[in-house]
């Protein structure tokens, strides 16, 4: 599977992995960010969803 035809999700998280590396961002760190990410996009996703 060619990065162009890949699902967005995997495109992200390439950019992600790439940003986070280029910025020599500590893996604890960035997990410990992405976890924080992850919690606030869960939360918005939870509140858009119809009642």
């Amino acid at each position: 599977m060619s990065l162009e035809t890949a699902p967005d999700e995997i495109k992200l998280a390439i950019d992600l992995i790439q940003l986070l590396e280029e910025n020599k961002i500590e893996s604890d760190v960035a997990i410990k960010a992405l976890r924080i990410v992850i919690a606030d996009f869960e939360k918005k996703r939870d509140n858009e969803l119809p009642q």
